[in-house]
């Protein structure tokens, strides 16, 4: 027979004495005493980065100088600091913290300003140019792809941010990215890609060409058909890649695809010839670093 159903435990404080001497107040006083110097521990530490940025400044000034950007150092970092994280601080704002960090040393090493297309809503690429390079880098808005590629052209080394959907409107805007002194594209934003990213909107980065350090994972290429070819997209996955627009131009066709680093431009045309293209162009107009599914990371 069973006996009498024991009467429900009261809930404890998490690591608080058994005794009836336990003061909460003390113990919340104590753990603020805690934060207080974990604080004054990364204020100290962003200090001390700063000192070795500028250290970094004088002995770049040495050999001539040099972009300040990059992206593949920058991609690798966001994938190690998802695949560490843990605990109850969100992983977007752990996110949005190092990326304003980033950010903003490289401002402070050299300074230059984001330049993005808001012809397809403000918002949503508002907080992605927010996110990602936070409130000290300026922000300058224009209504299509054009203007951030021209501005990025004109300048001494901004950045631009365009939707890599960026409808009919925004017509073949990676043409303008064909010629080897034109902006290039050097990375795709979100860097740690998710379904409830806070700035989840695909963007590609421009910048002035790198001469280093340009992350190559992933490259971009603008083709140039006479028409379309039902082909096409089965001879572009069978490289592994992907068609991220296409629009008219020069009585034809413009496509933009992406391939993984390993795939050649003289494989690219073979593929497009058995498709059944004739005389198609292909154009370098960029790369970037692989995308970081923390999905699929945390599952593996």
């Amino acid at each position: 027979m069973n006996g009498p159903t024991p009467p429900p435990q009261s809930p404890t404080v998490p690591n608080a004495p058994a005794d009836t001497d336990f003061d909460p107040i003390a113990a919340l006083n104590t753990l603020r005493v805690d934060i207080d110097r974990i604080d004054a521990d990364m204020h100290r530490l962003l200090m001390e980065r700063g000192e070795i940025i500028n250290r970094l400044i004088a002995i770049k000034a040495r050999q001539g100088g040099g972009s300040a950007f990059r992206p593949g150092r920058e991609a690798d970092m966001m994938r190690r600091i998802a695949g560490r994280h843990t605990g109850l601080l969100p992983l977007d704002t752990v996110e949005g913290i190092w990326r304003i960090i980033i950010a903003t040393f490289t401002y402070v090493q050299a300074n230059y300003a984001v330049h993005a297309d808001v012809s397809g809503g403000d918002s949503a690429m508002r907080d992605s140019v927010r996110f990602h390079f936070g409130f000290t880098v300026p922000f300058l808005p224009h209504q299509g792809p054009a203007g951030v590629i021209d501005a990025v052209a004109r300048s001494g080394g901004d950045l631009g941010m365009v939707r890599i959907d960026g409808g009919v409107a925004a017509g073949a805007w990676w043409r303008r990215l064909t010629a080897p002194e034109a902006p290039k594209i050097i990375a795709r934003v979100p860097f740690i890609e998710r379904p409830d990213h806070p700035a989840g909107m695909p963007v590609f980065v421009l910048s002035l060409p790198l001469a280093e350090a340009a992350a190559t994972d992933v490259l971009i290429y603008s083709l140039t058909l006479e028409r379309w070819r039902d082909a096409i997209p089965d001879q572009i996955g069978a490289l592994g890649g992907e068609i991220l627009g296409n629009a008219a131009a020069d009585s034809g066709l413009s496509l933009l695809i992406a391939v993984p680093g390993a795939v050649t431009q003289a494989q690219i045309g073979e593929a497009l010839v058995r498709a059944g293209c004739h005389g198609p162009r292909i154009a370098a107009v960029g790369s970037h670093a692989a995308r970081y599914d923390h999905a699929a990371a945390r599952h593996a």
